[in-house]
């Protein structure tokens, strides 16, 4: 869950009057402050199993690890940048990785489930304010051209090193340490990037006077967790509780009251007249239901291959480690691609690609043997991803004036992750009705099946609405 970069049209105003740092001292606080971030997305799941053995978490309790960091991500990512514009990007990103290193401590320390899950809210919204700061930073202290080229190469490549890193660093540190360390490793690391930023760091900010939209941020957030709890009661409780269709009908309100929020307000958190852009609304639906699918094949696969398998963390972050470089692959060969085929018909081979190792993933078995339940399927699903990423992002941000693209850069990356925290919740309602509360392999096996052929119905539906809605060209407003 890379987030794609974000442009930034508005004048750059220097707040402090110190001599600048060497170029590569900021790219490489930027790029180390990015690295956190995604790290943390996919660090845990290989950590979940025995987190859940250690404090007694229930299986909702298990994906509310992975979602609470998430949802708070996506919910506060929009604002974190819109703050970093008005009250400085240096000053954002020390408070955003002072909150995510202290909660990250707080996390490896808890004692109870609540106490873990509450950090990784907080660790969130750390991440959410430091993010979009990374890539401001960086750009500003790079002169545009090809050094700056370089620069925002190294820092998406840095970002996807931390996605695909997390499995295996993860497996390590639980394996060698205990699950605690998969969080108390971003102390010492956080604490080091913490004093270089502030040795080295000039501040800066954007020009203008436009106000935060924190009720917006607020409601958005409040209203996704109340969605997701909702759908989660729905494993213990059914779909016609009082206890699942109360919190189902707030969160959709929550949402609702949002939208009438972003309508009125001077200045949104999330202007809704850029939906009225078929570029703009086509690729964020198409990136919310993709990411709904494929961000869940990293929680299934790990508790796969730990709980069926009988795989051991650092087994299974080892095994995960071609489909981490697949994704890598996928988005370096779609900018190549587009140019030839067109954005959105790359945008669908990937969403089919994946959907073809969606489909092949659904057919294991409690016996399955690596390369053919494991390493093939996990190749395909994440090299869709990776192929499928680019062109959707490409296409949103066609359709905008250059003013905007910053805020629609932001909007596919929290489509993204919104996504990936609803379908999660889906998910794994999905696999739990299935099993039945069954613990053995053949009950597990038969809800993670459940799932994945779920998954692969869900980016077949998005072949479809890309191939219907999606622009045809890059350019242009369709």
């Amino acid at each position: 869950m890379t987030p794609m970069p974000t442009l930034r049209a508005a004048a750059e105003i220097p707040v402090s009057r110190r001599s600048a740092p060497p170029t590569w001292v900021v790219v490489a606080l930027a790029c180390a402050g990015q690295f956190l971030v995604v790290l943390d997305v996919s660090v845990v799941n290989t950590a979940l199993p025995s987190m859940r053995a250690d404090l007694g978490l229930s299986a909702p309790g298990l994906q509310w690890v992975v979602n609470a960091y998430t949802i708070a991500f996506a919910g506060f990512m929009l604002l974190g940048g819109r703050a970093g514009d008005l009250y400085g990007r240096k000053r954002m990103f020390l408070i955003g990785l002072a909150l995510f290193t202290l909660a990250s401590l707080a996390g490896g320390l808890a004692q109870e489930g609540w106490q873990l899950l509450a950090a990784r809210a907080v660790q969130g919204l750390g991440a959410a304010v430091l993010a979009p700061s990374t890539l401001t930073i960086l750009t500003s202290a790079v002169p545009e051209g090809a050094a700056r080229a370089r620069a925002i190469a190294t820092w998406t490549a840095v970002g996807g090193g931390g996605g695909a890193a997390g499995g295996l660093v993860g497996g390590v540190l639980v394996d060698g340490l205990s699950w605690r360390w998969v969080l108390l490793i971003n102390v010492p690391i956080g604490a080091v990037v913490l004093a270089g930023a502030l040795l080295w760091l000039v501040e800066s900010r954007a020009g203008g006077g436009r106000r935060i939209d924190l009720p917006g941020a607020l409601l958005v957030t409040a209203g996704l967790a109340t969605l997701a709890y909702g759908i989660v009661q729905t494993e213990a409780e059914g779909w016609t509780s009082a206890e699942t269709l109360v919190p189902l009908a707030a969160g959709a309100a929550l949402i609702g009251l949002f939208l009438l929020v972003e309508a009125r307000t001077k200045a949104p958190l999330m202007p809704l007249k850029l939906f009225r852009l078929r570029s703009v609304s086509s690729a964020n639906v198409a990136m919310f239901l993709c990411g709904s699918a494929m961000f869940c094949m990293w929680f299934f696969m790990t508790l796969y291959a730990q709980n069926v398998l009988g795989y051991s963390p650092l087994d299974a972050g080892l095994a995960l480690v071609p489909s981490s470089l697949a994704v890598i692959l996928g988005s370096k060969l779609a900018p190549r691609l587009m140019p030839v085929v067109g954005a959105r018909n790359v945008a669908v081979l990937g969403a089919l690609v994946a959907a073809a190792g969606f489909g092949w993933q659904s057919t294991m078995t409690a016996d399955g043997a690596y390369l053919t339940a494991i390493m093939f399927p996990g190749i395909l699903m994440m090299l869709g991803a990776g192929l499928s990423a680019t062109p959707l992002a490409a296409l949103a941000t066609s359709g905008a004036e250059p003013g905007e693209a910053g805020l629609v850069s932001g909007l596919i990356n929290t489509s993204r992750t919104m996504g990936g925290a609803i379908g999660l919740s889906v998910m794994s309602t999905i696999a739990a009705a299935r099993s039945g509360g069954g613990g053995s392999p053949e009950a597990l096996t038969e809800g993670y099946a459940l799932v994945f052929r779920t998954g692969g119905g869900v980016l077949l539906g998005g072949v479809v609405l890309m191939l219907v809605w999606l622009p045809r060209g890059v350019a242009g407003r369709g």
